[in-house]
C-alpha cells in the first residue's frame, strides 16, 4: 500500500480529485471547533480529521499534492470567513497544487443568472469579478469562466442568461476572458478553455480563441489549455488540435505549459494521456503537463458505493470495480475492522485496504445502531451518519488515485488495455502512433497520420462511453442516461453516472448544511 502518492506520480498525466465541498467541510470545520466529535474520530485516524487530508504531507494518511476544486460550489467572498473551505484556503502551498474550476457549469445550468452577452450586466459583472479574485486568492492554475456551448440547448440555461445560439455562447466567453486578461492578478495563470459540441463547432471555437493565448497578441496571455465539450472525449480531435497548438506557436515551454481534460475517468485515458504528455515533451515542450480530473469518488459514495480493487487485465477493459458499501445497524457494537467484516460476512468478495480503510472498524462507518437518533432527532433506516460518508470518499480517492498511476505502471510494462491496440489486422499500438504523430516537423505529414488511423480513433471511447460516430458529435450526450451497476454487477465507471445519480451528492451536500448549526469562529487548531 503506497501512501505517498506523490512521489509515485513519476512521470504520467496527473489526475486531480474534484474535492467536493461536502468532503472539505470536515477537513475544515473540525479546524475551528469540534465538528466531528471526538469520540467519533476512528482509533486508526492518529491527527484526528485532519488525516484524511491528503494535502496534508504532515498530517494526512495519505500524501497527493494535486486537486481540483470548483468556484462553483466556493465561498465566492474572499473577505468573507468560510472554515468549510479551509482545506483549500489554508493549505500549504509549497506541498500542494489546486487548479480552479471556473465554475462555467453553473452558468450552463442557469444557477448563474445574468445576460452574460452583456459586459455591464450587473449578475454577470459581479460573478466574473467574484470568480477571478477567488481564484488569484486560491488557485495555482485556474480556467477562464467559459460559456459551455450546450447552453443554448438548456432551456434553463436559456431563460437565465439569454443566451440562445452557439455564437452567444462565445461571444459571452469572450467578454469573460478579455475581463480575465485585463484584471488578473498574475497570482494564478489561467487555462483557455475550449468548447464545442462537435468537430465543426470545437474548430470554429478554437480560432476564435486561440490568440488569448498568443504572446504576439497579449503580452499577458494566458497559459495553456482546459479541454471542454467535444475536446474532452474525442481523441481524433484532441490529436488534431494538439497538431495545430503545436504549428500555431502556442504550446510553447514558459508559455503553454499546461493541458487539463474535464471530467475524464477512463482508467484507458489515464494511460492514453500519459502517451500524449511523453511525446509533446520528447519532441517540442519538455515543461508539458497534462491533468485530467473527475468526481467519481464522490459521486459513487453519494451512491453507496465503496471501492474495493482496480483490474487492469491485458488486452481488457480496465475498470474500477466499486460494490455497494455495508450499511446494516447490527455491525454498529461489532469489533471487527471494516476489512474483516465485509470478507468474513461475504458481503464483498475481495477489498483492498487503503490507508483510510486500514484499521477502520466497521463501527466506525455503521456507527448508528437499533433506536438510536440521528442529528435531526429520527431514527433513520441507515447505519450511516454523514460521517460515514466523509471517511469512504476519503478511502475512495486514495483508491482512484492509486487506480490511475497502477494502470500506469502496468502500461509501462507493456499491459495494454483493448482499447488502446488494434489488433485486426497488423498489430497497432497507440503509443506508436503518437510517437509518429509528433515525431514529424511537419504539420501536413502530423494530420496525414492522424487521419490514416481514422478507424482507430473510432474505436477508443471516450467521456459518458461515446464510441463511433457518436464522437463526431457530443450533443448526443446532452442529458443521456447511461447503465450502471445493480447488485449483481458491481461496476460503476464515472462515465456512467446519471444525472441522477450525480444530483445524490448535491443531495448530500445540501443536507450537511441544513443540519449544520453554525459554529463559533475561532482562531484553526495547528494543521
Amino acid at each position: 500500500m503506497n501512501k505517498d502518492l506523490t512521489k509515485a506520480q513519476k512521470d504520467y498525466a496527473i489526475f486531480l480529485p474534484a474535492i467536493s465541498g461536502f468532503f472539505a467541510t470536515y477537513i475544515g470545520k473540525q479546524r475551528y471547533d469540534e465538528y466531528v466529535e471526538k469520540s467519533r474520530i476512528p482509533s486508526n485516524f492518529p491527527n484526528d480529521v485532519e488525516s484524511m487530508n491528503w494535502l496534508n504531507p504532515q498530517k494526512g494518511l495519505f500524501n497527493y499534492h494535486w486537486s481540483l476544486y470548483s468556484a462553483g460550489h466556493a465561498e465566492l467572498d474572499v473577505n468573507k470567513h468560510s472554515p468549510k473551505e479551509d482545506m483549500v484556503r489554508n493549505r500549504d502551498r509549497n506541498n500542494s497544487w489546486i487548479l480552479g474550476d471556473s465554475g462555467g457549469f453553473q452558468i450552463g445550468k442557469g444557477v448563474w443568472e445574468g445576460d452574460w452577452k452583456d459586459p455591464n450586466c450587473p449578475k454577470a459583472k459581479k460573478k466574473r469579478e467574484q470568480v477571478l479574485t477567488w481564484m488569484d486568492a486560491y488557485a495555482d492554475y485556474g480556467m477562464i469562466l467559459d460559456i459551455p456551448a450546450w447552453v443554448s440547448r438548456s432551456p434553463a440555461g436559456q431563460k437565465a442568461t439569454g443566451i440562445t445560439t452557439y455564437q452567444e455562447a462565445v461571444e459571452g466567453t469572450r467578454i469573460n476572458n478579455e475581463y480575465f486578461m485585463k484584471n488578473k492578478s498574475g497570482a494564478c495563470k489561467f487555462l483557455n478553455v475550449l468548447q464545442g459540441e462537435n468537430h465543426t463547432d470545437a474548430d470554429d471555437w478554437y480560432q476564435q480563441m486561440k490568440d488569448y493565448c498568443d504572446p504576439k497578441k497579449y503580452s499577458d496571455h494566458f497559459n495553456g489549455w482546459s479541454m471542454g465539450g467535444q475536446n474532452m472525449c474525442d481523441i481524433h480531435l484532441v490529436l488534431k488540435r494538439l497538431v495545430a497548438l503545436r504549428f500555431d506557436g502556442l504550446l510553447e515551454k514558459g508559455l503553454h505549459d499546461y493541458m487539463h481534460f474535464l471530467g475524464t475517468s477512463k482508467l484507458e485515458w489515464a494511460a492514453l494521456l500519459t502517451d500524449v504528455q511523453r511525446a509533446v515533451r520528447k519532441y517540442h515542450n519538455p515543461n508539458f503537463t497534462v491533468t485530467f480530473d473527475c468526481a467519481s469518488p464522490f459521486l459513487a459514495t453519494a451512491n453507496g458505493q465503496v471501492y474495493i480493487q482496480t483490474e487492469t487485465e491485458d488486452r481488457s477493459k480496465w475498470v474500477y470495480r466499486m460494490v455497494p458499501s455495508i450499511d446494516d445497524k447490527k455491525y454498529a457494537t461489532d469489533p471487527r475492522s471494516f476489512k474483516d467484516a465485509v470478507l468474513q460476512d461475504k458481503i464483498f468478495k475481495n477489498f483492498e485496504d487503503s490507508p483510510i480503510s486500514d484499521g477502520l472498524k466497521v463501527a466506525d462507518i455503521c456507527c448508528y445502531k437499533p433506536g438510536d437518533l440521528n442529528k435531526i432527532g429520527k431514527e433513520g433506516r441507515t447505519s450511516w451518519d454523514s460521517f460515514s460518508y466523509a471517511i469512504q470518499m476519503g478511502h475512495n480517492v486514495w483508491h482512484h488515485i492509486n487506480a490511475v498511476q497502477e494502470a500506469n505502471r502496468q502500461y509501462d510494462n507493456n499491459v495494454i488495455p483493448k482499447m488502446l491496440v488494434d489488433e485486426r489486422f497488423n498489430r497497432v499500438y497507440f503509443r506508436d502512433i503518437i510517437e509518429a504523430i509528433f515525431a514529424t516537423d511537419s504539420k501536413d505529414t502530423a494530420l496525414a497520420v492522424i487521419e490514416e488511423f481514422n478507424k482507430f480513433w473510432i474505436s477508443v471511447i471516450g467521456t459518458r462511453g461515446m464510441t463511433g460516430k457518436r464522437t463526431v458529435n457530443a450533443s448526443a450526450q446532452f442529458n443521456s442516461l447511461f447503465d450502471v451497476s445493480d447488485g449483481s454487477t458491481p461496476l460503476v465507471e464515472d462515465d456512467e453516472f446519471t444525472e441522477e445519480q450525480e444530483h445524490k451528492l448535491e443531495e448530500l451536500e445540501n443536507e450537511q448544511e441544513q443540519t449544520t448549526t453554525t459554529t463559533k469562529e475561532r482562531v484553526p487548531l495547528s494543521t
